[in-house]
């Protein structure tokens, strides 16, 4: 049975869910997700996870993620983006380069976003794009995020690219729509394309049309320790071996911490934590 994480340079145009389900097939494994929802407009870095591998899925979820996008000034759009209804149409033509880099550090840093309708925040057990469809709008709690880096890549105006470097929950979208109201035309996100995704990049991503294709794409599977290759490694002895087999804790006099094991076999068998001189798993991931 395939187990491992396929790290997908997702096409535009597809949903991160047809992704997986595409895959779901081509990989024979019922047993999939995907770690982070990109919109169907853009494209890159999609780990894909299965098998065992699955149950990784909730360390990635707080991963933070790099982004490659075009601001488009002086358009508003209801949907923050390109594909949206267009509200508002403004002469941006004389903000400069200059302009736009004299912004962006106020936008670096902790701060609130307001999420937008489009999207798949629950409100009242309704997704807020259900209710945009249907014309609606509500408050919208603003979240917390961090924007670690914001820097401009090239301009051409009305198009300004960015690489944005952000926290989970961060949407891109709004970041364009909130930039351009701060430059007083508005903005809208013309494309965007995720480099990175926690320790995964765009160098590691294989495009989904040569997955599908491929004679044996299961090859392509990165075993599921690459997502913990921050925490050090320890070798377990074939007792300390069957206490973790077993789900017990055992003596460890090991600095506190998390620690990838392995047995004397090389196999990768869980994520263990060290408290109070014991080593717990935290999950494993040996097969069953």
């Amino acid at each position: 049975m395939a187990s491992g994480i396929l790290i997908v340079d997702k096409p535009e145009d597809w949903t991160s869910q047809d992704v997986v389900a595409k895959l779901r097939g081509a990989l024979h494994e019922r047993r999939a997700g995907h770690g982070g929802t990109l919109d169907p407009m853009a494209t890159g870095v999609l780990p894909v996870f299965f098998g065992r591998a699955t149950r990784a899925v909730e360390f990635f979820e707080h991963a933070e993620k790099t982004y490659e996008t075009v601001l488009r000034l002086g358009l508003v759009t209801d949907t923050q983006d390109i594909t949206g209804r267009v509200l508002e149409q403004r002469d941006a033509a004389s903000v400069t380069e200059a302009d736009v880099r004299a912004v962006l550090p106020r936008f670096l840093g902790p701060q609130k976003q307001v999420p937008p309708m489009y999207s798949a925040i629950k409100i009242g057990g309704k997704k807020l794009y259900e209710l945009a469809r249907a014309g609606q709008e509500v408050a919208r709690p603003a979240r917390a995020i961090t924007i670690h880096a914001l820097e401009l890549l090239s301009c051409a105006p009305p198009d300004f690219t960015l690489r944005v470097h952000c926290s989970k929950g961060t949407y891109v979208r709004t970041l364009c729509h909130d930039l351009g109201a701060a430059l007083g035309t508005g903005g809208c996100m013309a494309a965007l394309r995720r480099t990175a995704a926690g320790a995964y990049t765009a160098a590691q991503a294989v495009p989904l049309a040569d997955i599908l294709v491929h004679p044996a794409p299961e090859s392509l599977l990165l075993p599921v320790d690459t997502l913990f290759a921050a925490h050090p490694a320890l070798t377990l002895t074939p007792a300390q071996e069957k206490c973790c087999r077993n789900g017990a804790s055992f003596t460890l006099r090991f600095a506190p911490g998390r620690y990838r094991l392995y047995a004397e076999s090389g196999e990768f068998l869980a994520l263990g934590e060290v408290r109070d001189g014991r080593m717990e798993t935290v999950k494993s991931f040996f097969a069953i």
